[in-house]
């Protein structure tokens, strides 16, 4: 199942659903949008329940739950979007619907910097859209459109971590990219 819980009476939408990620997953501190209510009739085998979706994205380097000894924490896991398990009721169609509207971001918002360190190789954000897409990029096209955006800054920076040859590293130009559209690869 997609970890999720129930809202507080006086509790908003949004610090519900941050509470709820941080009791689940203790992640907290990352982006979180809204994504769809869903609310068919017989989703749910034992009552009439309304689910409010979000979908939290989370930088890589900080990939890392928690080892809490609850039982809500020990059935959570992280899983590549397209081999997960089977899920119950219609989280499948929640997750679709979440997929689908990280790849539609991508076509206007430079959404995929959520998902890498601060600073990032070429290589690093190119992998990301393609695990996004579903497919592979050309690595010559996806640099020349992601260098000609004027959305990355460029550092005298390398990468250390690798036997091969250091990759030059790359941030996201925050107050250009705000006001960007188009940036699909």
């Amino acid at each position: 199942a997609i970890p999720g819980g129930f809202i507080r009476l006086s509790e908003p939408l949004d610090e519900a659903a941050k509470r709820v990620l941080h009791e689940k997953t203790h992640v907290k501190d990352v982006y979180l949008e809204q994504l769809y209510t869903f609310g068919e009739p017989g989703r749910y085998p034992n009552a009439r329940v309304m689910t409010v979706s979000y979908f939290a994205l989370i930088r890589t380097d900080e990939l890392q739950l928690s080892n809490r000894s609850d039982m809500d924490v020990q059935k959570v896991g992280w899983h590549p979007v397209y081999s997960l398990p089977a899920l119950a009721f219609d989280h499948a169609t929640i997750l679709n619907y979440a997929v689908k509207r990280l790849r539609d971001r991508l076509e206007y918002s430079p959404i995929a910097f959520q998902l890498l360190p601060k600073k990032f190789t070429l290589t690093e954000l190119q992998k990301t859209y393609e695990l996004i897409l579903d497919k592979e990029l050309d690595k010559r096209n996806f640099r020349k459109k992601m260098i000609s955006l004027g959305i990355l800054n460029e550092f005298d920076e390398f990468t250390k971590l690798s036997s091969k040859r250091p990759a030059r590293l790359y941030a996201f130009n925050e107050e250009i990219i705000e006001n960007q559209k188009g940036l699909s690869a």
